[in-house]
């Protein structure tokens, strides 16, 4: 039996009534949310669209609500896997509660920001979209046909936002005005969709003249979204970037299902700056004696043999990377359902934010687990930085966690196995996967250790600048760029750039990131601070006994959950049930 492995009924509906609501919701909501059914792995009508518009988010909310009255009305779990209906309630109760309180405070009215929003998703499904089968493509010209529709209710709303003060930031629109207007030109990604549906080797005469249509309307309607945010909205915009106290810490609270002092956690996020900082130098002495810590990322950035020649090479290593650890990991750390042995490293289409991403695999993982880059402009890829990418976005980071949540049918409802992500839990334990593959020696020269730190120590900044920037906090009198200055973004940019190292195109990207998502950023290092405090505190507990891999089994066996679930799950009395 592994790790995850449980003696339990595949059948939920004799189990507990809990899981058959949980998939009456999946099924309504990939009904009225086809789009997000997609994005999530949900089989779905792939030629449709959500309808954005207030009134369909009324009806969505509507759904929403009736749901949580079904749910309030179930009878309590019993039986020997009261555990599992425990959980599936807990997570569609706090699913329910998250998403109504969104629509209460309006913010689909105000949907619109650099990464994530919306406007992205318009694009981004056809990434996740079938390109190997007729009726694949049959559904991928049904939603270019249908994309003006759904841009005009995504800006009904919006409008409506703008006729009653709910907007978001010009830094944001102006975001977006770019992303569009890039979809609008010609290097935009929908004309590269005529070139693929010919090498699919599935082209007919009527399905080219109706793709090539598609996509020019595509083109048109991103172009028509760019014209009103630029003409219309951008006007009536928000002028500040942060949102405030009150809104910051409602949205931080979602996101790590765990509330925060943001004073508290400011303070500390310096002190994990200066002691990463600290390391860091150390470490820079010891690869290049008497240079300086910049001087050491300089050549790390710049030496041919310190970098990957281009993309193919670059995908390769870190392809090679995923393979590498699964084999050697499996069964000794974690047990690796055989599903989860398959992941995929591609480069995203340009013109939208720049970093990395992993999409989870689809229900029955016909879509592989991937993890997604987006470089920009990069054309050399220095790989001091990117080992630890890897782990973190790939094996044993989002995709162990996020593939093993999709596979594990036998305890979760279907509704947190697709639809819940707890960024807190999810992100935490992708840092804490890229801390442990350091201590199980897997960065294997002192340049990769160095990457390590980096993106800790840019993690550790996303914290001050993120609560930082949204309270209005001021920078130390003892930091090292702008002391006792109050955050701007300026100075954002400046500390991504100059002190977390990050490329001025990247730096920018991130200042802007932070600012449009209000508390996601806070989500890995306060995440991982939560893992290692666990995993501390279960090894004091049981001093000898404690076991590694059963810790693993523990923080994930699960799915993904809020920090102060985490906490109930792993030093709980229900967690030797998920141990060994």
């Amino acid at each position: 039996m592994t790790a995850y492995a449980v003696a339990v009924s595949q059948n939920h509906d004799a189990r507990d009534p809990i899981f058959a609501l949980s998939d009456e919701f999946v099924a309504a909501f990939a009904a009225q949310c086809p789009a997000h059914a997609t994005l999530a792995g949900l089989p779905c009508d792939d030629g449709a669209w959500n309808d954005w518009s207030p009134s369909g988010a009324a009806s969505w909310a509507s759904t929403v609500a009736s749901f949580q009255g079904r749910l309030r009305a179930l009878p309590p779990p019993r039986g020997p896997e009261a555990r599992w209906g425990r959980l599936a309630r807990r997570v569609m109760a706090e699913t329910m509660d998250e998403r109504l309180d969104d629509f209460r405070h309006d913010e689909h009215l105000r949907d619109l920001n650099n990464i994530e929003s919306a406007f992205q998703h318009l694009r981004m499904v056809f990434d996740l979209m079938d390109l190997q089968s007729a009726a694949g493509w049959d559904a991928v010209a049904s939603r270019l046909e249908g994309l003006p529709q759904a841009c005009d209710s995504y800006r009904a709303s919006l409008e409506e936002g703008r006729r009653t003060g709910k907007v978001a930031a010009r830094r944001q629109v102006r975001a977006v005005i770019e992303q569009a207007r890039y979809q609008a030109g010609e290097a935009s990604f929908f004309l590269t969709l005529p070139a693929a549906y010919e090498a699919s080797g599935l082209a007919t005469g009527a399905g080219r003249a109706r793709l090539a249509a598609g996509a020019e309307r595509a083109r048109a309607a991103f172009g028509a979204f760019a014209g009103y945010l630029e003409q219309t909205y951008l006007p009536s915009a928000r002028v500040e970037d942060a949102v405030g106290e009150e809104r910051y810490l409602r949205h931080a609270r979602r996101f790590l299902g765990a509330s925060i002092d943001p004073m508290e956690t400011y303070a500390w996020g310096w002190s994990e700056v200066h002691a990463i900082e600290a390391r860091m130098t150390r470490l820079a002495a010891e690869i290049l004696p008497g240079a300086s810590l910049p001087e050491v990322i300089q050549v790390l950035e710049t030496d041919p043999g310190r970098c990957a020649p281009g993309p193919e090479e670059f995908l390769r290593v870190m392809s090679e990377r995923q393979r590498k650890a699964l084999a050697e990991l499996d069964g000794v750390h974690f047990d690796i359902p055989a599903p989860i042995r398959h992941i995929e490293v591609r480069m995203a289409p340009p013109g939208g934010a720049l970093g990395a991403y992993y999409v989870p695999p689809s229900d029955g993982f016909k879509r592989p687990g991937t993890i997604w880059y987006a470089p920009g402009s990069k054309r050399v890829f220095p790989l001091y930085e990117e080992i630890t990418t890897a782990y973190h976005e790939g094996f044993p980071g989002h995709h162990l966690q996020c593939g093993l949540q999709v596979y594990l049918d036998d305890r979760l409802s279907r509704l947190h196995r697709f639809l819940v992500v707890n960024s807190g839990h999810a992100e935490g334990w992708a840092l804490y996967a890229e801390q442990l593959m350091y201590e199980l020696g897997y960065f294997e020269r002192p340049d990769y250790v160095l990457g390590m730190l980096a993106g800790k120590l840019a993690r550790a900044y996303r914290v001050v600048l993120d609560i930082g920037m949204h309270l209005g906090l001021p920078i130390p009198e003892r930091a090292p760029l702008h002391a006792g200055e109050p955050w701007r973004y300026e100075a954002a940019v400046e500390y991504l750039h100059r002190r977390a190292f990050l490329t001025p195109e990247h730096a920018h990207s991130e200042a802007t990131r932070y600012l449009g998502w209000p508390g996601q950023a806070i989500c890995y290092k306060v995440g991982e601070r939560v893992v290692l405090e666990l995993r501390e505190e279960l090894r004091r507990r049981q001093g000898e006994a404690f076991n590694l891999k059963a810790f693993h089994a523990r923080v994930i066996g699960s799915g993904s959950v809020g920090l102060d679930h985490l906490r109930e799950i792993v030093l709980g009395d229900d967690a030797d049930d998920a141990a060994p």
